[in-house]
């Protein structure tokens, strides 16, 4: 029997709360870099395994640092004066009976190619230099591994939230950034970089949208032509976000640091087209949660579930199976407005049965909790009891963070 929890959360949905704030980084932005790319990692080290071993082993490559590099910005397109520096942590198993694994070589690797594939500018053999720190784990961890049961038991005492549906400010900043990095917005702006970051604020009805975007030089003739191509972007994103959404008022800026008159140094301008060429360095955790948002108003675990691995590691798998639960909880049952998904493993016990699983539920107006409490908790229990097909697919690099 699985220690299941189904409570009436009193309190007011947050799409009715006065105040909101909601952030995204984006595609590159060196925190989402970081997490994204070892993410990556991951993905192709559990490939190898299963290739080789028939199953995922142990590997928690959710340490990292991207150290900002060093450039000379121009009108016209500047150069790199010092390639960035990216550092690879933790652990990772190099061995399997006699045959050794090129751990360094693995994550090498899958860093240049997610470079090569999403970032326009950077060149991962020139901009970048990679320091690899992946050691092999210690025998307590690895020897979850090594135990024998339908699913492995947790490596850590540790807990995840997850929460449903979004709100119309959590689903605009996620719409907005993503289209801002689409191919079709790259096409017409080629000169918009791939670090782009959105923070919103609602006041009641009311919508403020601040966006940092990193802007390209060698697409930039001058400080006039930047303030000109600035323009026509900040009225798209306008365009964009009355198009997509049904607030009473929106108020978009763009690069705000930005001041007529300093040359060079009033502009965002970057030569790669993220800040981690010059001005900004990222880590594993920094980020968005995994559902691609920092949304202040919700909880949310400390867990970084980037890197970690996908069978023993609570910190990712929960991260993930609580927001599935959720958003599965509001499609089937409509007489919920909000869900609150809560697991938290114990280190040794079967991730299939957690500590606990909880669902606090704010229900609809005249709805009672009697009424759909078995099929929450029904649900609940069917998806921990399937645990293990979930675990794969994200070893597989399936379920992802947008």
């Amino acid at each position: 029997m699985r220690n299941i929890i189904v409570d009436n959360l009193k309190q007011t949905p947050l799409e009715k709360q006065r105040i909101e704030i909601v952030e995204r980084k984006g595609l590159g932005h060196p925190d989402y870099i970081c997490d994204a790319v070892m993410d990556q990692i991951s993905i192709q080290l559990s490939k190898v395994y299963l290739e080789k071993a028939g199953a995922v082993l142990h590997h928690n490559v959710d340490k990292s640092l991207l150290a900002a590099g060093e450039i000379e910005p121009k009108f016209g397109g500047g150069t790199v004066k010092q390639p960035m520096l990216f550092v690879f942590g933790d652990r990772a198993t190099n061995k399997i009976d006699s045959e050794t694994i090129d751990v360094e070589e693995i994550a090498i690797k899958a860093a240049k190619n997610w470079l090569k594939k999403n970032m326009r500018f950077i060149d991962p053999e020139k901009h970048v230099k990679y320091q690899s720190e992946l050691k092999p784990g210690s025998v307590g961890l690895t020897d979850i591994f090594k135990r024998k049961g339908h699913v492995l038991g947790a490596n850590d005492t540790s807990a995840a939230v997850g929460y449903a549906p979004m709100t119309r400010t959590e689903k605009i900043v996620l719409k907005t950034e993503q289209y801002l990095n689409s191919k079709e917005f790259k096409k017409r702006f080629p000169e918009s970089g791939e670090d782009i970051k959105v923070m919103a604020f609602r006041n009641n009805n009311d919508l403020k949208l601040t966006v940092a975007m990193a802007f390209v030089d060698r697409y930039i003739q001058s400080e006039d032509d930047y303030f000109e191509k600035k323009e026509k972007i900040l009225d798209e994103i306008h365009r964009f976000v009355a198009v997509n959404t049904d607030f009473e008022s929106v108020d978009v800026k763009l690069n705000t640091l930005d001041v007529r008159g300093r040359g060079l140094g009033g502009l965002y301008l970057t030569v790669l087209g993220t800040s981690a060429d010059s001005g900004d360095s990222g880590q594993v955790g920094r980020g968005n949660r995994v559902n691609g948002l920092i949304s202040l108003n919700r909880p949310f675990c400390s867990e970084a579930a980037a890197g970690k691995n996908s069978v023993s590691h609570v910190g990712k798998i929960y991260n993930f199976l609580t927001y599935k639960i959720a958003q599965r909880l509001c499609d089937e049952i409509s007489e919920l407005e909000e869900v609150y998904i809560w697991l938290l493993s114990k280190i040794g016990s079967p991730i299939d049965h957690p500590a606990v699983a909880a669902a606090q539920v704010v229900m609809k107006d005249k709805n009672d909790l009697a009424t759909v409490k078995q099929k929450i908790n029904d649900l609940l229990d069917y998806e921990l009891e399937h645990i293990e097909k979930f675990c794969l697919q994200l070893a597989e690099g399936k379920i992802t963070t947008p």
